[in-house]
């Protein structure tokens, strides 16, 4: 009775060594689903990375250390070691700062413009000449808020100094006479208010310029970039 018990016990036991053949079933493992758009996907993405690489590596190896302004520096003005500073850039065909390098040449040069904090100094805005140039005379001229034009006056403008009528107001006959000059430098005076113009003339006209300014009977006027013909000293 044993015996007979335990033989249809393996019989009925799948996992029996004695199990027949076609009773044993075999799971097969699950194929891999390829799909073409994840892996043109994960392509796509590695050739961006790398490209962002090459160009975070060309920005950062294509700059240059050049010379900017430190603070605005005024045509006429000497430049100092507290005007100028080094800053890298990207390189960039067209700009044509000047080079750190140059920073030791720049000390000690005088503004040939003006040149605005936070800009680059270029060749053109430094210059080894005095102020005022051989042969010319800088004149200084305390004007009022009526003598002057509102617009803001820089240096390098072309300007007139113009003789007005005095007390009297004889203006004399004709057009009034007047003088052709080049601003150099503004500033404004604390005890009286007015604006101090400082004027590039010839020198020849710097001491009739003089003695029409102190009288106060001048005015200012602002012309374009060409130089206008005297109109009579």
């Amino acid at each position: 009775m044993t015996t007979t018990s335990a033989s249809q016990d393996r019989a009925t036991d799948p996992g029996s060594p004695s199990s027949g053949a076609g009773s044993t079933s075999f799971t097969p493992p699950p194929k891999l689903r390829r799909r073409p758009a994840l892996v043109a996907g994960g392509v796509a993405a590695i050739c961006l990375g790398a490209l962002l690489a090459v160009w975070a590596w060309s920005s950062t190896t294509h700059t240059e250390e050049v010379l900017a302004a430190r603070v605005t520096i005024h045509r006429g003005d000497v430049i100092s070691v507290n005007d100028v500073e080094r800053v890298r850039i990207n390189g960039d065909p067209a700009l044509s700062p000047l080079s750190a390098s140059a920073y030791d040449s720049v000390i000690g040069k005088r503004a040939a413009l003006d040149v605005a904090a936070g800009g680059l100094l270029t060749a053109d805005a430094t210059t080894s000449q005095a102020l005022p140039p051989q042969g010319q005379s800088v004149v200084g001229i305390s004007l009022t808020a009526a003598q002057l034009p509102a617009v803001p006056l820089r240096g390098g403008d072309k300007v007139r100094i113009v003789v007005t009528p005095g007390q009297n107001g004889d203006a004399g006959a004709g057009a009034p006479q007047f003088t052709p000059a080049q601003v150099v430098d503004t500033r404004i005076d604390e005890a009286s208010g007015n604006t101090v113009v400082d004027v590039l003339v010839p020198y020849a006209d710097a001491s009739v310029l003089a003695a029409r300014a102190a009288t106060g009977n001048v005015a200012l006027v602002l012309d374009s970039g060409t130089s206008p013909s005297a109109g009579g000293q």
